[in-house]
């Protein structure tokens, strides 16, 4: 019985988490000017249609082949220069893609953003 009791005790406080998570969480709303945002849209498409969080992390969920990607903009040893280059030519763990520049700089705007939005991942 009592194993039943503490599994419902923890599943509520996972609830509850979520639930915190996924409203409050996702409180915060960068705003961006309209073309902005079509570029942030592309690459988030293109981070998708290539399947990137099969490697690459995003606020801590997905892959672990790859590096985590959520403040790799600000990241005073990687930032917007190497991941252009990671993007254009791929290395000995990432495939290259064989992306256009449009495409590499859309990828590299979504970064940004989700950079930009890892306000309360970059305070730990």
């Amino acid at each position: 019985m009592s194993k039943i009791w503490i599994f419902a005790c923890l599943f509520g406080l996972y609830l509850l988490y979520s639930f915190t998570v996924y409203t409050k969480g996702t409180e915060q709303h960068i705003p961006l000017p309209a073309t902005t945002q079509l570029q942030v849209n592309k690459g988030k498409q293109l981070f998708q249609q290539y399947n990137c969080v099969a490697c690459h992390q995003l606020y801590g969920l997905g892959g672990y082949l790859g590096p985590e990607l959520t403040t790799a903009y600000s990241d005073p040893g990687r930032g917007e220069t190497y991941m252009k280059v990671f993007l254009q030519s791929g290395s000995r763990t990432m495939p290259d893609f064989h992306l256009n520049n449009d495409d590499v700089n859309a990828l590299i705007s979504y970064l940004k953003y989700v950079d930009e939005t890892a306000v309360t991942y970059k305070a730990y």
